[in-house]
């Protein structure tokens, strides 16, 4: 594969696994799967549907039309800061409506992690451009082997390919991306454990 074929291709994967992507894939499997009732169960889907997709799509393109944030990737560090802070706030209204809806402490439990993760990914960009694109899929990972085991590393390639997306279209160094694929692996599975364990 040629160098510009390989820069479409990881424009592809980068623009397929945004984080939105797989926050919407994990919380349609624990409504289908952990919701005992039918309005729990599209409540679960329409607010990860509204506030872990659409609102958090729609505020990036905000920040970009306003030249708040100067590229799509988000490749200068400071600009990152207020983009999550808009995401936390979004996130919490999405987690106060779970609780009033009262779903499966799971997928609680689980948005929760999304609110807790963001402020600890603030924290640490002030001193690295962590890639939240690798941590929007360790984080489901570490929540479907918390769930099944560790089969479910069957699926690690996807997160091989995200990262090396992000490395080859240069938005992230290696440490960068392994430190995403960690914080959100570990982070996640020890919330989880410590609500459920």
């Amino acid at each position: 594969m040629n160098n510009n074929k390989s820069q479409r291709f990881a424009r592809v994967i980068s623009t397929i696994y945004i984080p939105p992507t797989f926050t919407l894939v994990s919380f349609i499997f624990l409504s289908l799967t952990f919701e005992g009732n039918i309005s729990a169960k599209i409540s679960v889907i329409a607010i990860a549907s509204f506030f872990g997709v659409i609102l958090q799509i729609a505020s990036f393109i905000y920040f970009y039309r306003k030249g708040i944030v100067s590229d799509v990737d988000v490749k200068i560090k400071d600009e990152r800061t207020l983009p999550y802070f808009v995401s936390i706030i979004i996130f919490t209204t999405g987690f106060i409506l779970l609780l009033i809806f009262k779903v499966s402490s799971i997928s609680i439990v689980f948005w929760f992690c999304y609110i807790s993760n963001t402020f600890l990914v603030i924290l640490i960009n002030k001193y690295m451009k962590i890639s939240i694109h690798v941590m929007g899929i360790s984080g489901p990972l570490a929540l479907f082997i918390f769930l099944f085991g560790f089969k479910m590393f069957i699926f690690s390639p996807i997160l091989v390919l995200v990262a090396w997306s992000r490395i080859k279209l240069k938005c992230h160094s290696l440490v960068e991306v392994v430190a995403g694929g960690l914080l959100g692996f570990i982070s996640v599975y020890f919330q989880l454990s410590l609500f459920f364990k």
